[in-house]
């Protein structure tokens, strides 16, 4: 009997980030990316949100790698974290391995795995797996799609794709390789990147940015321009520089990750700049305003971001005034736009002029819209299909897109993180769930709870109530206290009647219950002096803030 095939989705799967999914056969596990997601805003104190291990950890012994299948930190982020615990090789192109490897570098993590470089159409047997990497075109170079051949036929997945018939590269998704894999050998299952499958039309092509940068840099002409975009958007950069250098322009980097990335894309050629086009950000200052562009980081309004640090006049590199140009190249991630509008604000504020996606196409997507997709399925005609990397509004729109084009309606499966499926002779089944938790880091930390969460929010939102206390609990006398304590309720200088009230009905029920025949513990009284509390603030302030009993015995 064909061994079969089973998928167990991490994350990625309703979210825009963490996406992981695990390949099992024969016994091993192949793992497909291991992403991160940047926090909501509803995550205080949150730095980064990581899939759920713990279905790894039980399986160490069976991974035999990770295929890294493009360098965004989505993709590959977590990698510096899981490697914590666990240990194997890593695939990927040189510049999806370069940016991963500074990441595990900085974790200290290098020993635990190995960087396996693999090439446009080049094939790798990773244990039972046979491994294809198909070139395809997206905002960050060198990505790849994934043909995955198993015992139960073959099974594609796109990675973050558009068809860009005009890549500022030249490296275009190989649509015949793929049409030949679909024609010789048919894709029993393909797992397709659903970012805008709810968007109609084409995606534009990233050269069309260029064309609208040369006009804003005629336009600009003899003001300072500072641009911004994701350090990981080398084809931006590219275009941002060529049109800087062509006006005349040096071009210099701000922010730690651009500079790292644009070096490490000039090592490997996949920039190519002149170099005495290239100056340090610290030589901008003498230089005429007409003759500078910064390439800076913080499109997404990042609080400490360069960008936001020169929209608050806190930069130490650039004082921005009237003189500059501001071009925000990029969309704001969905729950990042009122940090990008506070930046656009503190920009024109200090009398920058600011130009940004909803004034002019300053940029164009990553990812295949629906008439992409069509010609994808057109090509590939899976046997089944599973949408991925989405929020579930796109899932069900790619599924049902995959239904127009063709495939069966039962074939069609719409998962979420956690879902396990299985493919065998019979077919692709629902098998399973496992945990798939989001797993919150803070600092050096991942173990913040959802508890902890939810006590984050409230502090944020309500404020926090301390009661203090001292008892003699064998002889049932209150000694001192309580004292009202209090941080976000209300203004305690302004508000000493109020809280002189409220320590008075907490005395009473403090006294009530210790001339009472039932022991005096200390938990039932801690209980008591935070429900007189809350009763009595809720009745005052209609707030609903976090209340801590402290009752000391002595």
């Amino acid at each position: 009997m064909t061994s079969a095939l089973t998928i167990t989705f991490l994350g990625g799967l309703g979210e825009i980030g963490r996406n992981c999914a695990a390949l099992e056969s024969e016994g091993e596990l192949l793992l497909l990316d291991c992403g991160l997601m940047f926090p909501d805003l509803d995550m205080p104190g949150v730095d980064l949100v990581l899939p759920d291990f713990t279905y790894l950890r039980e399986r160490s012994d069976r991974i035999v790698g990770c295929v890294a299948t493009h360098g965004h930190e989505d993709h590959v982020g977590g990698l510096s974290f899981v490697l914590r615990d666990l240990s194997f090789p890593i695939y990927g192109s040189a510049f999806t391995l370069g940016l991963a490897r500074n990441r595990i570098a900085e974790a200290g993590l290098l020993d635990r795995t190995e960087l396996i470089e693999v090439h446009d159409g080049e094939r790798r047997r990773i244990g039972v797996f046979d491994v294809e990497f198909v070139p395809v075109t997206h905002s960050v170079p060198r990505g790849f799609a994934t043909v995955i051949r198993t015992a139960q036929g073959v099974v594609l997945h796109s990675g973050d794709i558009k068809l860009d018939l005009t890549p500022v590269d030249g490296r275009l998704t190989d649509l015949a390789r793929l049409g030949a894999i679909a024609s010789s050998e048919g894709v029993r299952l393909y797992l397709g990147d659903s970012t805008n499958a709810d968007e109609p039309g084409y995606s534009r092509s990233e050269r069309s940015v260029g064309r609208v940068l040369e006009d804003l840099f005629r336009e600009h002409e003899g003001r300072r321009i500072v641009t911004t975009c994701f350090a990981s958007h080398l084809h931006r950069i590219q275009q941002i520089a060529e049109v800087a250098i062509a006006s005349g322009r040096k071009v210099a980097t701000l922010g730690l990750s651009m500079k790292k990335n644009v070096s490490l894309a000039l090592d490997l050629g996949v920039l190519d700049l002149p170099e005495d086009a290239i100056v340090d950000i610290d030589a901008v200052a003498g230089l005429p305003p007409g003759q500078v562009c910064v390439i800076s980081t913080g499109s997404q309004g990042e609080p400490m971001s360069a960008l936001s640090l020169m929209a608050s006049g806190s930069s130490k590199w650039l004082d921005v005034g009237s003189e500059d140009t501001v071009i925000l190249s990029s969309h704001p991630i969905p729950g990042n736009e009122m940090n990008v509008s506070r930046v656009i604000d503190g920009l024109i504020r200090r009398g920058a002029e600011v130009v940004y996606s909803g004034i002019e196409d300053v940029h164009a997507t990553g990812h295949a819209k629906q008439e992409e997709l069509k010609t994808l399925f057109g090509i590939l005609r899976p046997e089944w299909f599973v949408p991925v990397h989405g929020e579930y509004r796109h899932m069900v729109a790619h599924a049902r897109l995959a239904r127009v084009m063709g495939v069966a309606d039962d074939r069609a499966f719409v998962c979420v993180d956690g879902d396990q499926i299985t493919l065998d002779e019979s077919g692709l089944h629902h098998t399973g769930t496992v945990p798939a938790d989001h797993l919150y880091v803070d600092g050096l930390l991942d173990d913040v709870g959802h508890a902890l969460l939810r006590d984050r929010r409230t502090l944020a939102d309500e404020g926090v109530v301390v009661v203090l206390a001292t008892i003699d609990a064998a002889r049932g006398h209150l000694l001192a206290g309580p004292q009202i304590i209090t941080r976000g309720w209300v203004y305690a200088p302004e508000a000493e009647p109020l809280l002189a009230e409220c320590a008075d009905e907490v005395r009473a029920a403090l006294l009530d219950a210790l001339a009472g025949p039932a022991p005096r513990e200390m938990e039932a009284l801690q209980r008591i002096a935070r429900k007189a509390t809350g009763q009595f603030v809720s009745r005052t302030t209609g707030r609903r803030p976090m209340i801590v009993p402290v009752v000391v015995e002595i």
